[in-house]
């Protein structure tokens, strides 16, 4: 998938509503039952944080650390929970490999914030990952839809 293609596919997951990601499921209050929209959020997986950051920064361009937060759990429909204890660690050592650069703004609120921003370096580790799990995900994609008959 080319950066075109990409970037658009990553500006769609912008767009879908978080409704079509939250289901519904039922419970008790006393003897009355009750239906409730859920929304669980999950961790981000282990070694998909620094992919994700690489993306949504060079999607939309420079952001600081609450925002890029906030914008991988929106992306995925609110599905996700990006933990601040794991994205501030992550955000330095990407800082420090030369992936990212970061400099003091001001945030949406007019507060003193640091923004990341990609790097050329950066542009180049995401086109490597991308394509890792751009075939990851094929063979993945392989073995789950895998039916015994396919296989004689």
């Amino acid at each position: 998938m080319d950066k075109k293609h990409s970037d658009l596919l990553f500006r769609f997951l912008l767009e879908i509503p978080v409704a079509f990601q939250k289901e519904e499921c039922q419970s008790y209050v006393g003897n009355q039952k009750v239906a409730r929209i859920m929304n669980e959020k999950t961790d981000v997986k282990q070694g998909t944080l620094a992919l994700m950051v690489l993306k949504t920064l060079d999607v939309l361009g420079p952001l600081h650390g609450y925002g890029i937060a906030r914008r991988i759990e929106q992306i995925s429909g609110d599905l996700l929970f990006v933990n601040q204890g794991t994205l501030y660690p992550l955000l330095l050592k990407l800082e420090q490999e030369g992936s990212i650069e970061s400099d003091w703004g001001a945030s949406e609120n007019n507060r003193r914030a640091r923004n990341y921003s990609l790097t050329k370096t950066g542009r180049r580790q995401l086109q490597g990952e991308v394509q890792e799990w751009q075939q990851t995900t094929e063979i993945m994609a392989r073995f789950l839809s895998a039916k015994a008959e396919e296989l004689q």
